[in-house]
């Protein structure tokens, strides 16, 4: 049975769409918050130059003993304290996919966000 040209290029741009969106969908990409250093005082600038996707993965290495990774509002964030509902981590290697729009952690221990252990990241 002979398919038609219109046939044809229909199922090449069913093709070529299912393509596009399977590519996009694994297409996130994991960040090492604080690079090799992981997560520790001072990160608060680390997202700086960086693109953020939605979907993509923020991976906080730190010593559980010492610290920890809360997801917290952007009151949360400004005022270095723990929202209620917020989210806390502990493992030491959290890893913790971005929503859309912004995203803020911050080591709620004593002192340490105070100390640049937090970060904001906008995800678009």
């Amino acid at each position: 049975m002979a398919m038609g040209r219109g046939s044809a290029a229909t199922i090449s741009l069913l093709i070529l769409c299912l393509l596009v969106l399977q590519t996009e969908m694994v297409q996130s990409v994991p960040y090492t918050v604080g690079g090799k250093g992981g997560w520790t005082f001072n990160t608060v600038k680390w997202p700086a130059g960086k693109r953020f996707k939605a979907g993509d993965v923020l991976v906080f290495n730190y010593n559980s003993q010492f610290h920890n990774v809360v997801k917290v509002t952007a009151a949360g964030y400004k005022s270095c304290k723990t929202t209620k509902g917020a989210q806390v981590f502990k493992s030491g290697r959290d890893q913790i996919k971005l929503a859309k729009g912004q995203n803020f952690f911050i080591c709620n221990v004593v002192g340490h966000c105070e100390g640049g252990m937090k970060i904001a990241v906008n995800a678009m």
